[in-house]
């Protein structure tokens, strides 16, 4: 689930960037240029997902380095939206509370999907 809204997320980004510009408080081609630039990392930064999803047991490294990412994600985040005044940041602020929302729950999802990893190795170890 969490590949596939970052997928979404990238793809949007990349194919309608003007939609999401004034979320980011951009504008114009250059603004354009940033949301899009910010859907190309999303797809660079879900290879660890794609890895993951295709066998977590198996690619468990993938399944930490996305927890990892995903919380780094999270922090990062929270802590730019508490550096930005309280006035004049309206728009940039709900993104952030939008990011910050979406990156907890893809956090979420992804700690237990490394439980039911765990809990699978403990029915049936593999060695």
């Amino acid at each position: 689930m969490v590949l596939v809204a970052n997928v979404q997320c990238a793809l949007a980004f990349v194919v309608t960037p003007d939609d999401y510009t004034g979320g980011f408080q951009v504008a114009g081609l250059a603004g354009a240029t940033m949301v899009r630039s910010l859907g190309i990392l999303f797809f660079m930064w879900n290879v660890p997902y794609a890895v993951a999803t295709w066998h977590p047991r198996r690619h468990r490294i993938s399944l930490l380095e996305a927890i990892a990412m995903q919380t780094i994600g999270l922090a990062g985040e929270l802590l730019m939206m508490w550096r930005l005044p309280d006035v004049g940041y309206e728009a940039l602020r709900a993104t952030g509370q939008r990011f910050a929302r979406f990156d907890a729950a893809g956090l979420a999802l992804l700690v237990a999907a490394l439980a039911c990893v765990a809990l699978g190795d403990r029915a049936s170890p593999q060695r």
